[in-house]
């Protein structure tokens, strides 16, 4: 027993921990610090990471992301589930303004999702699972002045998420794959790729409807005013 967390044990899913509410506490404390940290951290010409307009469009951003997360069109039996198109939301930070402001946004949003539905068996576990899946969803800043830049950022930062996904699926619920005759890293190729490629599929689509791809065209006009 930790005074961050406490130890379940269960016969059927394996021991995990739930956090107590001092730990709930020392996560919201790291998200706030992160997004504090983005807003002062300067970049090499003197302007700051994120102003009070990336601050608040990054904001609504992460709301939306967090409604729609719990929107689930599919959920899995051993977690994950396609949305309501919830990455397109955060992936959008980094399009708007670039790959700062995405990592920051999408790794506070990591810890927020770590808040509000935790599932922690160990230190590594859910660093990968929340952190890093999460926070790689920023990767779509990388094109964020391309044409084109929001599908081909959205769908980096999804490849990302799957690519941390399956690391944690092969090295941590791996035990799994033998229940469907797999080893654990086609079981985890399979089983990671199955939500998030449906979630990136439906996604794509509407993001090449005209009237959608325009409305965000403006968007991104307007945060960069």
């Amino acid at each position: 027993m930790s005074i961050f967390a406490t130890e379940i044990i269960d016969e059927e899913w394996g021991n995990y921990f739930e956090l107590t509410g001092l730990g709930y506490g020392a996560l919201i404390a790291v998200m706030i610090l992160i997004l504090l940290l983005g807003c002062v951290i300067s970049n090499a010409d003197g302007k700051k990471k994120i102003g009070t307009r990336q601050l608040v469009f990054s904001a609504m951003a992460m709301a939306l992301a967090m409604v729609t997360s719990m929107i689930k069109l599919v959920d899995m039996p051993m977690g994950g589930s396609v949305t309501l198109c919830s990455m397109l939301f955060i992936c959008l930070i980094g399009y708007l303004f670039g790959i700062r402001t995405g990592l920051t946004a999408a790794i506070a949003y990591g810890f927020l999702q770590l808040i509000v539905d935790p599932y922690i068996i160990s230190v590594p576990q859910m660093l990968v699972d929340y952190i890093f899946a999460f926070g790689a969803l920023g990767l779509s800043g990388v094109f964020s002045n391309k044409k084109h830049g929001l599908i081909g950022g959205y769908l980096l930062g999804v490849f990302g998420r799957y690519f941390f996904a399956f690391l944690s699926g092969m090295i941590f619920f791996g035990s799994y794959a033998s229940a469907y005759n797999m080893t654990a890293p086609v079981y985890s190729l399979v089983y990671n790729g199955a939500y998030l490629g449906a979630e990136a599929v439906i996604t794509v689509i509407i993001l090449m409807l005209p009237p959608v791809s325009k409305g965000l065209v403006k968007v991104k006009n307007m945060a960069n005013e």
